[in-house]
């Protein structure tokens, strides 16, 4: 049974008549999480985990109408069962599980299998057809623990101390912030932060989040509190005007691009630390193969590399063009992959 399609406007459930995550303005959308890439103006109805809420309507206006369910919570459209379950990508993020008559598909969204302390734990859904991303299928990208990540960048941030040096981390506004945030709080005596990620950080503690204080850094704040002190900027902010006022400062780039050599000098940064919100390889497989799906379709990543390398190891797979990722930062052009770093062979 086809219980959802792939159309112009998005995965669509035909029978519930509703869309995943559409790139087109639709009737009703569930939506996967809260970036833009996935969660579009001009719906007329969203329905999404109680987290994303907040940050819907920080994006798409208050005046959205938008449903908020708990994870496991099941809705009913026309005879179909939709459920949301914890992806781990950001805070809110979610798996769809719809399921019509006995068949079960599940949409991932984004995802991650590390449990990164604040986005929730990714839980494998049992399914017959599973839709995964696979921004980064291919083996080159497997991450070291979280652990080891912070513990990095803590080190870079003392040793920049030392030389007398500010420590500016680009990671995006919505997901990587805060995971930075909440994992290296107290690194310096003081936090300061973009606007657009003091926004959004300010409304996440306004509805419960445990995150820490962090100020906000605007045209009249002194260059003189930043010394000795951690600054988080977006990856826009990257070699534009916003960043002079930091002098002297050494940047860390947070992406998860950082795994392949040589992208930290394409981005003119001092440091680089593979930190991703996305799966890696092994996490890719571990999820496909806890799900235990009969079929599998990859979208947007190394879709069609992901794709061979199941089905060549006994999982049906197919890749299907979609049009996420143009949004999240982890979707900017990675570095230049030769011909046998794309083999997964």
């Amino acid at each position: 049974m086809q219980v959802l399609q792939f159309t112009d406007k998005g995965i669509y459930c035909p029978a519930g008549d509703f869309y995943i995550d559409p790139w087109q303005p639709v009737e009703r959308a569930v939506i996967t999480h809260a970036h833009s890439d996935h969660a579009r103006y001009g719906n007329k109805h969203y329905l999404c985990h109680h987290d994303s809420v907040p940050l819907l309507q920080l994006r798409l206006g208050q005046d959205i109408s938008v449903q908020g369910v708990a994870f496991g919570e099941n809705i009913r459209y026309n005879g179909v069962t939709i459920s949301l379950h914890p992806a781990g990508h950001i805070i809110g993020s979610a798996q769809v599980r719809v399921q019509q008559e006995n068949e079960v598909w599940v949409v991932s969204g984004d995802y991650k299998v590390e449990n990164d302390g604040i986005s929730g734990q990714f839980e494998p859904v049992p399914c017959n057809t599973f839709i995964t991303e696979c921004t980064f299928g291919l083996p080159i990208y497997n991450w070291q623990p979280q652990g080891v990540i912070f513990s990095n960048i803590r080190q870079w941030i003392q040793d920049n101390q030392a030389a007398g040096k500010n420590s500016v981390l680009l990671g995006y506004s919505l997901g990587k912030a805060q995971r930075l945030l909440h994992n290296l709080r107290g690194v310096t005596e003081q936090i300061w932060a973009h606007g657009a990620i003091y926004i959004t950080h300010q409304l996440l503690r306004e509805n419960g989040w445990d995150l820490p204080e962090i100020h906000r850094i605007t045209p009249d704040t002194p260059a003189s509190v930043y010394k000795n002190n951690l600054i988080i900027g977006p990856p826009s902010a990257a070699d534009s005007s916003w960043m002079r006022r930091f002098n002297p400062y050494a940047l860390g780039v947070c992406s998860g691009w950082m795994q392949v050599r040589g992208h930290m000098r394409r981005r003119n940064a001092d440091a680089g630390f593979a930190l991703s919100d996305h799966a890696d390889w092994t996490g890719l497989l571990q999820a496909v193969k806890a799900t235990g799906a009969e079929k599998v379709y990859t979208t947007h990543g190394f879709s069609s590399a992901f794709a061979r390398y199941l089905t060549e190891n006994g999982i049906p797979a197919q890749e299907v063009k979609t049009e996420f990722g143009d949004m999240d930062e982890e979707a900017g052009m990675p570095e230049t992959i030769t011909n046998d770093q794309q083999d997964p062979s």
